[in-house]
């Protein structure tokens, strides 16, 4: 993998992942003004955890055509994101981001009136990753080397906002499908540096040490136990994807690799080899389940920056809010009220029905 970075008008960094040199020399000839950022994160104190403010993210980009859409290749006449005419992979800094290095430090010690509600700069990064430059295609159909390139690219930016500073996580993830509130169809990614962690990785961390008090090995013990029982779906030798037995949402997967390590960026080349192969036929069957490919969000659980580690084992959620044709599961009530799942389909038939699609 070749990375090339380079600018945007407005200041912004892009870089161009490529699998052979290439020259990246385009410019971005756009008049942008300077991107302003106005994010913070305020303390809930009922619940513990920190929520982003990003008012100033109401104007970013809605649902553009596709002869408008920001993240294809520049052409004559239209100047995108991308100044380059083609690219492989690309990555590029967010116009419209929730967090961000260049945010307003100055806050208030606390939100107006509400003493118990501490204020922080809105501290971080978020950057765009687009698979291709192929406006029509989506992760599944990739295929191998393409796939592997964006795995790359991944443990690439893991590393690099691991290491700025104030960046507590950093998680890597995809929304795919407009019914999962995607607001640009180009096939893209997300990666978010936050300044905290995240509430998912503060409790799955505490039952980790929970357990280990009691002698446990709790990722472990999982992983052994899903790879002897009826909701694998698939695997080969470095990984295994499963439908977790408590599954949260209607389609649900877990992909474990078999060793423990704490992010995308510590696994050797034939551990990554071994994703694309069971990525990419978990995604088919995603897509082929049904007569329309499902709406999807690739999670990636990778260890906190700063604590945690040696604990941790990096795995991907991939799910889907697709519970029959024509119907989605919404978080109604005891979802979005109470935090409390009620799934419509049942796990172990789940992975029946996934190990029995066809792959083309």
């Amino acid at each position: 993998m070749i990375s090339t970075a380079r600018h945007l008008a407005d200041g912004r960094e892009i870089l161009y992942f490529d699998s052979e040199p290439t020259a990246r020399d385009a410019v971005d000839t756009r008049d942008l003004p300077p991107v302003s950022t106005r994010s913070q994160v305020r303390w809930d104190a009922l619940l513990g955890e920190w929520v982003v403010m990003a008012a100033h993210r109401q104007t970013r980009t809605f649902l553009p055509t596709t002869d408008q859409c920001p993240l294809c290749p520049s052409s004559p006449g239209r100047a995108t994101e991308v100044p380059e005419a083609e690219y492989q992979v690309v990555v590029f800094e967010n116009r419209f981001p929730s967090l961000a290095t260049g945010v307003e430090l100055d806050v208030p010690a606390t939100a107006p009136g509400a003493p118990l509600t501490a204020v922080r700069p809105g501290l971080g990064r978020c950057e765009v990753v687009c698979f291709t430059s192929d406006h029509h295609r989506s992760f599944a159909d990739l295929g191998p080397e393409r796939a592997r390139l964006v795995l790359d690219a991944w443990a690439h930016r893991t590393e690099a906002l691991s290491a700025l500073a104030g960046v507590e996580c950093v998680f890597v993830f995809e929304n795919h499908g407009e019914e999962i509130g995607v607001t640009l169809s180009h096939p893209h990614g997300q990666v978010y540096g936050y300044p905290f962690l995240t509430p998912r990785l503060e409790k799955v961390l505490d039952r980790v040490r929970r357990h280990a008090a009691d002698g446990g090995d709790l990722f472990a013990e999982v992983l052994a136990a899903e790879q002897a029982g009826p909701r694998v779906v698939t695997a080969n030798e470095h990984w295994t994807a499963f439908v977790p037995a408590a599954a949260r949402w209607p389609y649900e997967l877990q992909l474990f690799p078999h060793r423990r390590v704490p992010d995308i960026a510590a696994l050797t080349d034939a551990e990554r080899d071994a994703f694309v192969e069971v990525y990419l036929d978990v995604l088919g069957r995603f897509a082929h389940r049904f007569e329309e490919p499902m709406n999807y969000i690739a999670s990636w659980n990778q260890a906190p920056v700063h604590q945690g580690r040696d604990e941790w084992w990096l795995h991907l959620q991939l799910f889907s809010f697709r519970r029959a044709p024509g119907k989605l599961k919404y978080l109604a009530g005891s979802e979005s009220g109470m935090g409390t799942f009620i799934n419509d389909t049942d796990p172990e038939d789940v992975a029946r029905q996934l190990r029995a699609v066809q792959l083309p």
